[in-house]
C-alpha cells in the first residue's frame, strides 16, 4: 500500500518547466532514489516534497494527507543537505537535540533520545565534540542523528554523501544503507551518482530534463534499461546496431561481423545493449567481433579497456582474477552471450 503518493507533480519557472508531470508511489519503509544528471528535477522534486517549493501542479499526499497547504516545519519530514547545515557554535548532542527542543520535548525525554541516536550513529563517543572538529563522515553521521532523532514520517536525502572522500563515500553507503533498515523510515535520496543509487536504494527513479526515464529496482533498472539514456546514465554501456540473421537456419543476430546465435532469445529489435562486464575476449570465430585494444586501464579490482572494432568503440571489463589481460595494441575478439543482450526503447524527444 502506497504511503507517500506524488501525483502528476509539476514544477514551472516561467516558460522553463523543471518537474514535468511526476507521478510516483512509494511504500510505508521503503529507500527511493531520485537519479540523474544535474539539472533533470530531482533536487525541486525533493523541495516540493519537503515544502520549500510550491508545486505549480500536482499534489503530495502522506499517509492519506495532501500536503500542498501544510508548511514545511508542520509536515514532520527529516532533511540531510548536501552541506550538512550544523551549528557551527554547538556541539554534537546539541546539533541533534535541536529539532526536539523545537517541538518542545521535555529535557529528560530529549536527553534520552538524543543518546539513542547519537549511538544508532556510532557517535557517542563525539557527544561533545563541535563540527570544526569532526572529520567529514563524522560531521554527516551528526546531521543524520538530527534528522532522525524527531522520529520523522519521511527522510530527504540531498547529495549526503557528495563532500566525502571515494572510500569513506563507500563506507557512508553501508553505515546509511544499515541504518535505513534499522530504523525502517521512509527516504527519498537525491544523488547523481549511479553506484550511490544502485547500492543503497530498494527503487531508482532515473530521471531526464524533468521527466521520469524509469522506475525500477536497482538490479532490473541495470539490467534491462528503458532506453538508451538509462543504458548510457545507468552505468557503463555498449550500444550496437544489430540485425537479423540466421546460423545454419537458426535465427541469430549480426552486429558487424560477429553473428550471435539467439538460442530461443527473442529478437531484439533496433539497437541492443551490452555491458562491458558481459564481454569476453575469445578465440576467432564467426561468432566473434575482431578489434584492437586501443587503451587498457588498471582500476585495482578490475580492467577497463576500450576496444577499436567496425562497430565502433567497445568497452570491456575484466576482473582482477589474475589471468592475463591483452595489451594495448593486441588484436583480439570478442564475444557475448544472446541474453546478455537488451533491446533499447526509442529515444525520447528533447524538450524543445
Amino acid at each position: 500500500m502506497s504511503y507517500l503518493v506524488l501525483n502528476n507533480l509539476t514544477k514551472r519557472y516561467g516558460a522553463a518547466t523543471v518537474v514535468d508531470n511526476l507521478t510516483l508511489s512509494i511504500r510505508r519503509g521503503q529507500f527511493i532514489a531520485l537519479l540523474g544528471p544535474s539539472g533533470c528535477g530531482k533536487t525541486t522534486t525533493l523541495q516540493m516534497v519537503a515544502g520549500f517549493v510550491e508545486p505549480s501542479e500536482g499534489s503530495i499526499v502522506l499517509d492519506g494527507k495532501d500536503l500542498r497547504n501544510t508548511p514545511a516545519n508542520k509536515r514532520g519530514l527529516g532533511i540531510v543537505f548536501q552541506n550538512y547545515a550544523l551549528f557551527p557554535h554547538m556541539t554534537a548532542a546539541q546539533n541533534v537535540a535541536f529539532g526536539l527542543e523545537m517541538q518542545g520535548v521535555g529535557k529528560a525525554e530529549c536527553a534520552d533520545r538524543v543518546a539513542e541516536t547519537l549511538a544508532l550513529v556510532g557517535l557517542s563517543h563525539l557527544a561533545d565534540r563541535y563540527p570544526a572538529r569532526m572529520s567529514g563522515g563524522q560531521q554527516q553521521r551528526v546531521a543524520l542523528a538530527r534528522a532522525l532523532v524527531i522520529k520523522p514520517r519521511v527522510l530527504l536525502l540531498d547529495e549526503p554523501l557528495s563532500n566525502l572522500d571515494a572510500k569513506l563515500r563507500e563506507e557512508m553507503q553501508l553505515e546509511l544503507r544499515s541504518i535505513q533498515r534499522t530504523v525502517g523510515t521512509t527516504t527519498i535520496l537525491v544523488t547523481h551518482d549511479q553506484s550511490e543509487a544502485l547500492a543503497l536504494s530498494d527503487c531508482i527513479v532515473v530521471m531526464n530534463q524533468g521527466r521520469v526515464e524509469q522506475i525500477a529496482e536497482p538490479y532490473s533498472a541495470y539490467e534491462g534499461p528503458a532506453n538508451e539514456f538509462v543504458g548510457n546514465f545507468l552505468g557503463k554501456a555498449n550500444i550496437f546496431k544489430a540485425q537479423a540473421a540466421n546460423i545454419d537456419g537458426s535465427p541469430a543476430i549480426r552486429v558487424a561481423e560477429a553473428v550471435v546465435p539467439l538460442g530461443g532469445v527473442a529478437m531484439p529489435e533496433g539497437s541492443v545493449l551490452v555491458r562491458p562486464e558481459k564481454i569476453l575476449f575469445t578465440d576467432p570465430g564467426p561468432h566473434a567481433l575482431p578489434g584492437t585494444v586501443k587503451t587498457r586501464v588498471f582500476q585495482g579490482n578490475h580492467w577497463l579497456c576500450q576496444v577499436r572494432t567496425s562497430a565502433g568503440d567497445v568497452l570491456v571489463i575484466r576482473q582482477n582474477d589474475g589471468v592475463e589481460v591483452p595489451a594495448e595494441g593486441a588484436a583480439v575478439h570478442l564475444a557475448w552471450r544472446a541474453q546478455d543482450m537488451r533491446a533499447l526503447g526509442a529515444a525520447r524527444e528533447a524538450r524543445p
